[in-house]
């Protein structure tokens, strides 16, 4: 049998060379954000014509890839399982497919034969000398794809940090595999303005000492992460990790040691942020990487006494019911983990789940808390699992509230201009 360095010699090949693997028809699977691979990507996009039905299955893309363009979506085109600003517009206008889904259970629906999963392009490090490479900026579903795909196809970057969890692919597994050294995609930390400040101190005030973090990225999860810095021995246990983490493990306020559940030791499904996060990750015992079905199962995840969770959507009815990834009936975003951790959250011993927004859109034009969704909204997080909601005016708990009583404190932290309206709305849905 051949030895590790032996079999990487063998499969080492050009991007161009590569795309031998790939067939008219297959679905070729993606890692989340800056693990997708963009010399095996650029590649595809150049030579997209000569294929016929491919997708790329992905849940959030960072580069805008030729393989986006509408003209020729009908050799390859993206398959969205959560949009972004390199995606929205194919997927707004329908020449990118959308495909609806729990992140926790992306991986099942792999292994099930749902989603299908014929080549994986991702982005690893380095082999190590047992022959194992890391897919640690996106593990994700990607772990599930590589025991599913007929084709394994690794960028081999240096720069990917060689992370320790179920993140490990060994040559044997894979069939082909390409070389770069360019610098990993840096994501910035949001800018955060007076809103998201003030939304941010109402959260961050209900987080005890001893808490476990699940923060999502944006403006306001961001917010809070900065007004954290001076509490005890919090744990992180999310689906992302950014550099806002970074900061509480700076400033001491990250210990992981009251954690119920992997005490000592932070929890991720992919990284997006900065260098110096990417290179935090590599080779740190404190920090693991798990695909989402391990991450996001809200019974997992639950098992952390005090867990939190932090999200964002775009529009909340006086039920509580909330509709985080449609403006109406285009889609704008996705479900993503939203759900799964606020069902974490309200399974913890001590749980609390927040979802944040913005009072107004549009400068205070409209009104982001409504008397019922607006037609065509996708509804991501429901009544039944809603527990509080922020605006920068404060601070509703939904849970064990009837109807009248959520519409009450959702008015009651909507922005002053539009309460009126909303009580006379309540009136005549007979909620009031």
């Amino acid at each position: 049998m051949q030895k590790p360095h032996e079999q990487y010699v063998v499969k080492r090949c050009s991007p161009e060379d590569a795309l031998e693997h790939v067939r008219d028809g297959d679905t070729i699977v993606v890692p989340t954000g800056v693990g997708e691979p963009p010399a095996l990507l650029t590649a595809l996009s150049a030579q997209r014509t000569r294929f016929h039905d491919v997708r790329v299955a992905q849940i959030l893309a960072m580069r805008k890839f030729g393989y986006f363009e509408r003209e020729t979506a009908h050799h390859v085109r993206h398959a969205a399982l959560f949009l972004g600003g390199a995606s929205r517009s194919a997927g707004q206008g329908g020449w990118c497919d959308f495909i609806p889904n729990y992140f926790s259970e992306i991986p099942v629906l792999i292994e099930r034969g749902l989603m299908p999963a014929d080549v994986v392009f991702a982005m690893a490090s380095p082999m190590n000398e047992q022959g194992f490479f890391a897919l640690s900026l996106g593990t994700d579903y990607t772990m599930a794809a590589v025991e599913k795909a007929r084709a394994v196809v690794l960028e081999v970057n240096p720069n990917v940090p060689f992370a320790h969890g179920q993140c490990h692919i060994h040559i044997s597994q894979v069939t082909a595999l390409v070389e770069s050294e360019d610098a990993i995609l840096e994501v910035g930390l949001p800018k955060i303005g007076q809103v998201q400040e003030a939304i941010g101190k109402f959260v961050a005030d209900m987080i005890d000492d001893g808490s476990t973090l699940q923060i999502g990225y944006g403006g306001i999860p961001d917010a809070v992460v900065m007004q954290l810095t001076h509490k005890h021995d919090l744990g992180i246990h999310t689906e992302m990790i950014g550099d806002g983490i970074l900061t509480l493990i700076d400033s001491g306020a990250v210990t992981n040691r009251r954690k119920t559940f992997m005490p000592g030791k932070m929890v991720a499904t992919f990284a997006l942020g900065s260098q110096k996060l990417y290179k935090f990750i590599h080779h740190n015992p404190m920090i693991e990487m798990h695909p989402s079905n391990f991450t996001n199962d809200p019974y997992i995840a639950g098992q952390n006494d005090k867990l939190v969770s932090i999200n964002a959507t775009l529009q909340v009815d006086l039920l509580g019911q909330c509709g985080s990834e449609s403006i109406a009936h285009l889609p704008y975003s996705g479900t993503g983990g939203q759900v799964d951790f606020v069902r974490a959250a309200n399974r913890s011993r001590g749980g609390k789940s927040f979802i944040v927004l913005p009072s107004t859109a549009k400068d205070n034009s409209i009104s982001r808390i409504v008397p019922m969704l607006t037609a065509g909204t996708h509804a991501t997080t429901s009544k039944n699992d809603v527990n509080y909601v922020v605006t920068e005016y404060g601070v509703a708990q939904l849970r064990g509230k009837s109807a009248k009583q959520r519409a009450q404190a959702m008015i009651a932290i909507a922005h002053p201009d539009f309460r009126a309206s909303l009580r006379e709305a309540a009136n005549n849905m007979c909620v009031f």
